[in-house]
């Protein structure tokens, strides 16, 4: 089954505000640098066998494709309001303490949309196997992940805005 293109992205201020700023320096200084070292690669001669020339004709395409998926992303996203976040379930932009079980280490993340995610600052994706077996479950609840290591168990510890 395909994704759809249209699907609607919910992000919080700060995730919306990262993705708007990369986009703008990805238009901006990044394109106009990639393009300034194909010139210079171009200068130098036969590009056929010109190793730079070869990087940045990657770069750009790299940065085209990446402005592509942010444009895409910001069209279809919608900031989430803080009444949208709960305090009595785990849901999008909750901060949720979690109890490994086995081992008793506590773990603190919070949960985002997937274009957010970044595991070490915290922010794990609504999509992630732990995101999915914890979303709209209350403290106390015990959950088990499915890892390559095998079945992970924690206890919802917390979960607050």
């Amino acid at each position: 089954m395909a994704e759809r293109d249209d699907r609607e992205i919910i992000l919080t201020k700060e995730g919306l505000e990262k993705l708007e700023t990369e986009l703008e320096t990805l238009k901006s200084t990044r394109r106009e640098e990639v393009a300034e070292r194909i010139k210079q690669a171009i200068a130098f001669g036969d590009i056929s066998e010109n190793s730079e020339y070869e990087d940045a004709k990657n770069e750009q395409a790299f940065i085209e494709g990446r402005i592509i998926t942010l444009e895409k992303t910001l069209k279809n996203a919608r900031l989430m309001t803080a009444d949208e976040i709960r305090d009595d379930v785990v849901s999008l932009g909750t901060k949720v303490t979690l109890k490994e079980m086995k081992s008793g280490r506590e773990v603190n993340v919070t949960l985002v949309a997937s274009v957010e995610s970044k595991l070490k600052d915290g922010k794990i994706s609504d999509e992630s196997p732990v995101g999915k077996a914890i979303m709209g479950k209350s403290v106390g609840t015990k959950v088990e992940v499915e890892a390559p290591a095998g079945i992970i168990k924690y206890k919802i510890v917390k979960v607050e805005r």
